[in-house]
């Protein structure tokens, strides 16, 4: 059990979280979602432990596990991403550190309250899914896209991005009772988004999470938060159905506000006609207090809606010719080629998403493209009168910093106003007089968001867009989907974000981690469907590889069942009988290993003394002699090692088909 009571938390003035009252309902996968600045982000920190409260108090029941995504990255992870994934894994860490330290001990000392002491920790590591954490551990990284090559990396040779990728797969390795995450696809590929978002679909606990994308509010929320206004609303369903659940409250308020206020009038104009008539005193006075209270009503009634509504247009695209890029067996990449052989051509109009999992080319295709980069071989070519504006994913590198973010927008277009440029920058996120602030003082995304406009403002015809809605909250996401639609001009883009790909692409351009790549008509549901037609691979379906990080601990507790099965079964098992098989199995572990280790020596003397007989005078018998009787001597002494050696060899053997028949081998 999570609750929040009476939970209060101000910023300076503004009030984010006004005593707010909630209990998040077990096994729910929750939407939190709100306007920027809201208080979505300060109230999972608080949740997680990671802010602190000016008043109120978090509820859980004992024992509660909860998972969240921390903010940075381990700063001194184990020497591999694999390590460090299973170390990651706060409960069997432990346990696996007891057993091992259990296991030391049991190496100077048999007695049975040491093997006791060895086995209850041995079987708790078991019984919690130990022996299979690390296939657990390989399958969720793989689901996030990391190959054999980066599980067995150093994590801290990895980009930012992957390390928190590495973050997240501890987090779902930890399988917690409640699991919160603020932008969990952030940093994604799509193939790796969408397995994601099955993983998610199948986690038995709460799940409460942040999200821009919409897509995945949609297919996973089972229950919507609403915050605004320091307050906190629950939704039955998903984003769409908050939203029309929402238009009801409207239309419902805006009718109770509308039957408050004929009320009032009507009792006004009654305490206006008699209110100075003695006769009518009493009555007058009631009614006022009447009033009073209507008007507290009215007062009290919030609208349901009051994010402002932004449109904005795109300027008409130049005309062009028909094709507006060619391309033929294009091989794109930097030191060693990513991608060879491209083939495509895109038409006037045409709206292409390229999609892929993470570092096969994607970027560096529209790099190529935008002559940011040369092509390793082949060609590509621009139709007639076609002029491209490219935006990078780093585009902010190229802002004026001392000028304010008006002054660059305005300068990309000399015939574009101040006024449609306020509205652009407005649909945006930046209005008011946050418009004058000068580059130098914004965030990364900030300044993503302003080149962003600056690309989108100037007169192109063909647009060649990397990532476009990163940074961008639903809203804006929801304002530039719209831009898009009615953008006259072509469009070629690589995004993550499904809801936009499907709203406006017209192609799905697939680029697969071997080198090829294909061409479909239509949206990422026409690409799978035709994919399976044809017989090509689909890069959005889940490999089995990938599935198995949802059943790996199902696969772990249901042998477990079996062998408790197969123990209950069998026949009553003398516990002394099994202490001393033990005892016995660890003394013949021992003595082997005490044999072979006096064995090295022996061999070494027979070795130097052989050498030193050839350098013997063959007249000098007696020296000679001496030699051959000290060789038969250390050859004695190796022949009955070897020969207990082989006793205890057999002996364990016998042990250990002992137990193995009692059922208690480990």
């Amino acid at each position: 059990m999570l609750a929040i009571d009476n939970l209060f938390k101000n910023f300076g003035s503004r009030t984010v979280l006004d005593h707010v009252n909630y209990r998040f309902p077990d096994g729910e996968k929750i939407a939190l979602v709100g306007a920027n600045g809201a208080g979505k982000t300060t109230l999972l920190n608080i949740l997680c432990g990671q802010e602190a409260i000016d008043g109120g108090r978090i509820l859980s029941s004992q024992g509660l596990r909860l998972g969240y995504l921390p903010q940075e990255p381990e700063a001194n992870p184990a020497p591999t991403v694999l390590e460090e994934c299973v170390a990651g894994h706060r409960t069997l860490s432990v346990l696996k550190r007891s057993m091992d330290e259990e296991l030391v001990l049991l190496e100077t000392d048999s007695s049975d309250e040491r093997i006791s002491a060895f086995e209850k920790a041995e079987s708790l590591y078991r019984q919690a899914g130990g022996y299979s954490l690390d296939s657990r551990a390989s399958s969720i990284l793989g689901g996030l896209g990391f190959s054999d090559e980066l599980c067995a990396a150093d994590p801290r040779s990895l980009s930012g991005g992957w390390r928190m990728r590495l973050e997240l797969g501890k987090v779902f390795l930890n399988e917690p009772d409640v699991l919160i995450l603020d932008e969990p696809t952030n940093h994604l590929d799509l193939p790796s988004l969408v397995w994601v978002e099955r993983y998610l679909q199948s986690f038995r606990g709460t799940l409460l999470f942040v999200s821009h994308d919409r897509a995945l509010l949609n297919r996973l929320a089972t229950l919507t938060l609403y915050l605004a206004h320091g307050e906190l609303r629950p939704y039955k369903g998903n984003f769409d159905a908050m939203l029309e659940q929402r238009a009801i409250e409207a239309e419902q308020l805006d009718a109770r506000r509308a039957n408050l206020e004929s009320q009032r009038e009507h009792l006004e104009s009654f305490v206006e006609r008699f209110g100075a008539k003695a006769s009518k005193a009493s009555q007058a006075q009631s009614k006022a207090k009447q009033i009073e209270r209507i008007r507290a009503l009215e007062n009290d009634i919030r609208t349901v809606n009051t994010e402002q509504s932004l449109v904005f247009k795109l300027p008409p695209a130049p005309p062009s010719g028909r094709e507006i890029l060619k391309v033929k067996d294009l091989s794109i990449g930097y030191k060693t080629t990513l991608a060879s052989g491209i083939q495509l051509l895109v038409e006037k109009q045409a709206r292409i998403a390229i999609i892929g999992s993470n570092g096969i080319g994607k970027s560096t295709f529209l790099k190529t493209i935008a002559g940011q980069i040369e092509a390793r071989s082949g060609e590509f070519e621009f139709g007639y009168n076609v002029k491209p504006a490219y935006f990078a994913q780093n585009q902010e590198e190229t802002l004026r910093f001392e000028e304010s973010i008006l002054t660059n927008v305005l300068d990309v277009r000399i015939d574009l106003g101040e006024k449609d440029a306020r509205r652009i920058l407005g649909s945006f996120l930046f209005s008011g007089d946050d418009v004058f602030k000068p580059i130098k003082v914004l965030s990364g995304g900030e300044k993503a968001r302003v080149a962003l406009c600056r690309s989108l403002v100037q007169q192109a015809n063909f647009l060649v867009l990397d990532e476009p809605t990163n940074h961008l909250d639903m809203t804006s996401v929801e304002i530039l989907i719209e831009g898009m639609k009615s953008y006259d001009g072509t469009l070629l883009f690589v995004s993550h974000d499904r809801n936009f790909i499907d709203s406006i692409a017209t192609h799905i351009f697939v680029m697969l981690p071997d080198g090829r790549s294909a061409l479909f008509h239509g949206q990422l549901e026409d690409y799978q469907s035709m994919a399976a037609k044809i017989g090509f691979p689909n890069v959005l379906a889940p490999s089995k590889e990938m599935s198995k990080g949802n059943t790996a601990r199902d696969e772990e507790k249901k042998k477990e069942k079996e062998r408790e099965k197969e123990r209950a079964a069998a026949p009553v098992v003398n516990e002394e009988e099994v202490k001393n098989l033990k005892r016995e199995r660890m003394r013949l572990q021992k003595l082997m290993e005490k044999l072979e280790k006096d064995q090295a020596p022996m061999k070494l003397g027979m070795h130097k003394l052989e050498e030193k007989l050839t350098k013997v005078n063959p007249s000098a018998y007696t020296e000679a002699q001496k030699i051959h009787d000290e060789v038969r001597t250390i050859q004695t002494q190796l022949d009955g090692n070897e020969e207990q050696w082989l006793e205890a060899a057999a002996n364990f053997e016998a042990t250990e088909s002992r137990l193995l028949e009692l059922g208690r081998l480990r």
